[in-house]
């Protein structure tokens, strides 16, 4: 059964109390009845609780209580959790729906020149063999036929995807040899000590300085001790040697750029990304905020308008054109609005079009037949409410996904506006129902050194996490922390100016802009955090951070606070 984010977590929260694992959710029970450990939720129970998730906040959502949207019948319902949840964030370089694309462009450019109707017919004759040749050369490339397997897999199986990843990192974990392995390891670090963050922060403190002979000296060692399958402190020394090294030289933003013009294959990522979603639960509970939180603003409502600033990361979209499907009463009006990343070498307005071919075939098959994608490639502090063409009727919600990082801020523009906060006040102008923000809680400061000193505890949190859930010996993990993680490290070591792309800031930072910008916080849904709080301390392992500060749902590891997440909408706005 497929199933999306936020129905996990509220299929978690009316499971009867049970021992969980040590490290990762409770696995659904097998047919033949043998694992007696699991659960099983009856259909019954899930209409009362899903309305209380959504009516019982306050005073002004109680009067929705009676509204049909919301109050369904068990065969609703049972239809509601047969819903998926992710979109993707990384379409391949030749997804089958590319050479529509393609095509579909190169007809536009052939009929804006004059010719009689037999050029026209040689230039459909001509687009046709195109076609076909792509299409070919698609069906015989065995690694585009996995990627789009996988992107199949995680767009519409995605809850089934993630408990299996799940089993196999358990049963990996529970391994007398991985624990035989970290023994011996643990005993060969105690022989032979060496205090490898005391190392980096020295290096940091030497380029600093601009003591380069110093820093070389360091860098040597380092470089010897780091290991890209160690403990976490090796782990972290080997992803940020290539950014030390390329500081040190003076060749920071020219190897970004070569990072940035490389990507890792497809299936690679892919395989990186799932490992991740079944080893955490950060981007589940970013996702499922987000999810039921536009779940809620539609009651009501028909038509649904998002605006998605960095499409690369829309997981949830699938999910949620799902969930409005399986609604009862007339099918909504969904339209998604891709506004492409600020650089666009990192993110081609094709793949952004490949997204779009591919949801609105998802659309079709879940029965929505009103269903529109629009992409924008602007720089974002250009996209302004006239470029949306808005509708009055329409619920209007604008994602930020932990994408706005990327945004410029005063330290470059410090004569005038920065891009994020044009971005931000622009926003504010749109004035939309909702408007989610999840964010990277990590600032970088105004000096390298402090950036430095921030990132490494940033990431030492998130790798020591990952060593806790994750065999060491993993290659996706290697491929998650050397690559995935390893790329915005890079560029926070080696780059500055306006070369320093990665730019997050804490969440308290975040507030003071959105409130200066004329934006003003809603608070939480209490009922939908109850449900992510409940099912996370319950099923995840004990270290993970999740609570509430403020208007802020927050989590992270070990007290340490990584990720959070809130909402907003105009000064000015009545809240719903």
């Amino acid at each position: 059964m497929d199933t999306t984010p936020e129905e996990f977590f509220v299929k978690g929260l009316l499971e009867q109390s049970q021992p969980s694992p040590p490290f990762f959710l409770d696995l659904p029970q097998n047919s033949n009845g043998r694992s007696e450990g699991y659960h099983h939720v009856p259909n019954d129970m899930m209409l009362p609780f899903i309305s209380r998730v959504l009516l019982e906040d306050d005073i002004d959502d109680n009067k929705l209580n009676d509204h049909p949207a919301l109050l369904q019948g068990t065969d609703i319902v049972r239809a509601f959790l047969e819903s998926t949840e992710e979109a993707n964030m990384l379409l391949p370089k030749q997804n089958k729906f590319r050479g529509d694309v393609q095509a579909n462009q190169m007809l536009r450019e052939s009929n804006n020149h004059t010719g009689d109707k037999k050029r026209n017919d040689r230039d459909n004759h001509m687009e046709e063999q195109i076609r076909t040749s792509k299409a070919a050369k698609r069906i015989n490339d065995p690694e585009e036929n996995c990627a789009n397997e996988m992107l199949d897999e995680l767009m519409l199986r995605a809850y089934e995807t993630c408990i299996k990843g799940m089993e196999e990192l358990r049963v990996s974990m529970d391994n007398k040899m991985e624990k035989e392995n970290r023994k011996r390891f643990n005993k060969a670090v105690k022989d032979n000590v060496v205090d490898i963050r005391t190392l980096l922060i020295s290096c940091a403190q030497a380029m600093a300085t601009n003591n380069h002979m110093g820093a070389c000296e360091l860098l040597k060692k380092i470089k010897k001790h780091a290991s890209a399958t160690g403990d976490v402190t090796q782990r972290v020394a080997q992803c940020f040697t290539k950014g030390l090294e390329a500081r040190l030289v003076g060749t920071g933003s020219q190897l970004w750029q070569l990072l940035m013009a490389e990507r890792l294959s497809i299936v690679e990522f892919l395989k990186a990304y799932r490992l991740y979603f079944a080893a955490c639960c950060f981007n589940k509970v970013a996702l499922s905020f987000s999810t039921m939180t536009i779940f809620h603003a539609m009651v009501g409502k028909r038509k649904l308008h998002v605006v998605d600033y960095g499409m690369h990361f829309g997981f949830q979209w699938a999910g949620l054109l799902r969930l409005l499907a399986s609604r009862e009463g007339d099918l909504p009006e969904v339209r998604i609005t891709a506004i492409g990343p600020p650089r666009l070498k990192s993110c081609p307005a094709e793949r952004i079009e490949e997204l779009g071919c591919r949801l609105s075939k998802y659309a079709h098959e879940f029965g929505l037949a009103s269903f529109k994608f629009h992409t924008i490639m602007k720089k974002w502090e250009d996209v302004r409410i006239e470029d949306l063409n808005t509708d009055a009727d329409e619920v209007l919600v604008v994602n930020d996904l932990f994408s706005f990082n990327t945004l410029m801020d005063e330290s470059v523009f410090f004569d005038r506006q920065s891009p994020r906060d044009t971005v931000l006040n622009n926003i504010n102008k749109m004035r939309p129902d909702v408007f989610i923000q999840s964010v990277l809680n990590c600032s970088c400061g105004s000096s390298f050194l402090t950036r430095f000193r921030e990132v490494m505890s940033y990431y030492i949190a998130i790798f020591d996490m990952l060593d806790a859930t994750t065999p060491r010996e993993s290659e996706s993990r290697v491929v998650l922390e050397q690559f995935v993680l390893g790329r915005p490290a890079l560029n926070i070591i080696a780059c500055e100016g306006p070369d320093l792309v990665e730019r997050p800031e804490k969440y308290r930072q975040w507030q003071v802009r959105n409130q200066r910008a004329g934006l003003r916080q809603l608070p939480l849904k209490s009922r939908i955090v109850e449900v992510v709080k409940d099912t996370v301390r319950k099923h995840h392992h004990k270290d993970f951070l999740i609570c509430e500060d403020g208007q802020w749902l927050l989590q992270g590891w070990m007290g340490r606070v990584l990720f959070a997440h809130s909402t907003w909408v105009a000064q000015d706005t009545s809240s719903q």
